[in-house]
């Protein structure tokens, strides 16, 4: 037997939400990368409906765009006045004149639904001939559902009637419409032109359906699922009891995929996150959007990665990263900020304390500590020391620095952009580069220093500094006296002997 497929589904997403209390409306609240609207369509994708309409009513000039940009193929239809579920899906059918065969109605609200259940229910309604299936679920707190009402337990449902309809003996009652539904389109059509709105609210409730049918000795079927799945979000207490019950769930999917998660209390990610066998994910990390890891990597402790690629092998320690790819066998971190636009390669390195903004950096080579490398190409095998800082941005626009093949910056190095440094150079510690560098050669772009003798005396005369200073020059001389020649010290250490500075 094929998998039963809805001729359309429709998503009620025009509720205020007042219980979330925000300016958003409440169904672009979400978690794991998707908003709670966005949850559900994602669920009923793989039914392959042959068409999806979206209700939206309140907040629409929000709810529509977000529509439009997360699932272009639903249609939005306006509900311009909230009458009730049985008015929003009465204005969706209108919208959809040709549909003909069955209709799944379900809110935007109930991000936790899984396609098989949905599919389950259609299957189910189409075996059974039903007019209507409804998706019910047995809770331990049914304050606020419609209560599913039976001939007797377990069998024929007469009705569903709402919490504040309710009387006493049937708010006693457990098993709740979970406001998911599948129906016949053509009695569904007949059915809401038919709705009373004799009820507390004076609206079209879509469950006075369910008592029409019966009434009329039409098959009402029903289909149990777990209340865990089925439960809506309705204040921000219960959108982090789903988020936390979504991750779990996203957790245990990787983990059975062979992911190790050290400790999934403490690890968030999102739906659309992706991680081969043997990586593994440290405690405190959170992966985000449509971030990719390789088999063997590492990630974490504390460590967030949005919109990433991390290379097999790779290892991200303690740092922040956004739309980067990291390289096989790269090494991130701890502390580093990777924006977007940053290419490690193969083996390649960005240490403590960096920060790498639209720059590639080449196979194995390396920023190890305490630098900013912004709109910049570094090639192979060259690495740039600490404190190194790629000067960018000239007030008005940005410029890109150019560093070759084998090169070694020196530490405390500017490279004012647009500049290059040619393959095999060098820059001497401390430098101002503001010119090519030439291949092979050594950039030095410094004062030369100036000692002014007796300036502590002079200025800071009683310090513990002047102190310190006469008592050094009453030692007698050697080979361990602190003040020796200047710049042009013997040992020939002048700035141009080669020295970088640290790695």
């Amino acid at each position: 037997m094929t998998d039963a497929r809805p001729a359309a589904v429709i998503v009620l997403a025009a509720g205020e939400g007042k219980r979330m209390r925000s300016a958003t409306p409440k169904v672009l609240h979400g978690f794991a990368g998707r908003s709670l609207l966005g949850h559900v369509l994602a669920a009923c994708a793989p039914l392959e409906a042959d068409a999806i309409a979206v209700v939206v009513g309140h907040g629409r000039e929000e709810v529509a765009p977000h529509l439009a940009a997360t699932a272009p193929h639903a249609v939005p239809v306006v509900q311009a006045e909230q009458r009730g579920t049985g008015h929003a899906v009465r204005v969706a059918l209108d919208a959809l004149p040709d549909v003909d065969g069955t209709v799944v109605v379900l809110p935007a609200d109930a991000p936790l639904l899984r396609t098989g259940t949905l599919r389950a229910l259609v299957q189910a309604h189409e075996d059974a001939g039903a007019v209507a299936t409804l998706l019910t679920s047995v809770v331990t707190d049914p304050t606020g559902y419609g209560r599913v009402v039976r001939d007797r337990p377990g069998g024929a449902v007469t009705r569903v009637v709402e919490h504040r309809d309710a009387s006493e003996s049937e708010r006693a009652i457990d098993e709740v419409a979970t406001s998911v539904y599948a129906f016949a389109a053509a009695p569904l059509r007949d059915a809401l032109r038919r709705l009373p709105t004799d009820n507390a609210q004076g609206e079209e409730y879509l469950t006075d359906v369910v008592g029409a049918y019966v009434r009329a000795g039409r098959h009402v079927a029903a289909v149990a699922a777990p209340a865990t799945e089925t439960a809506g979000v309705n204040d921000r207490v219960q959108l982090a009891a789903a988020a936390r019950a979504y991750n779990d769930r996203l957790l245990v999917g990787l983990m059975l995929a062979g992911v190790t998660v050290v400790d999934p209390a403490s690890t968030w990610v999102d739906a659309t996150v992706t991680a081969e066998p043997d990586v593994t994910v440290q405690p405190r990390t959170r992966l985000a959007g449509a971030t990719t890891i390789a088999t063997g990597a590492e990630v974490g402790p504390d460590t967030t990665l949005v919109d990433c690629a991390v290379g097999a092998r790779a290892r991200v320690l303690r740092s922040h990263c956004e739309g980067a790819e990291i390289g096989v066998e790269a090494s991130v971190g701890p502390f580093t900020y990777l924006r977007p636009g940053t290419r490690l390669g193969r083996g390649s390195k960005a240490g403590a304390f960096v920060e790498i903004k639209a720059s590639e950096i080449g196979d194995g080579s390396k920023v190890p500590h305490l630098s900013y490398v912004g709109d910049a190409t570094v090639g192979t095998g060259s690495n740039i020391g600490a404190a190194t800082v790629v000067v960018n941005y000239d007030g008005i626009a940005k410029h890109r620095t150019v560093v070759g093949d084998h090169v070694r910056i020196g530490s405390d190095t500017m490279l004012v952009a647009p500049v290059t440094v040619g393959d095999g150079a060098y820059t001497a510690a401390g430098s101002v580069v503001t010119h090519d560098v030439p291949p092979g050669a050594l950039a030095v772009g410094r004062a030369r220093q100036r000692n002014v003798e007796g300036w502590v005396a002079l200025r800071r005369r009683g310090t513990a500094a002047e102190a310190a200073a006469r008592a050094a020059r009453d030692r007698p001389e050697g080979p361990d006296r602190p003040d020796g020649p200047g710049p042009d010290r013997p040992d020939g250490r002048d700035g141009t002997s080669g020295e970088v500075g640290a790695e």
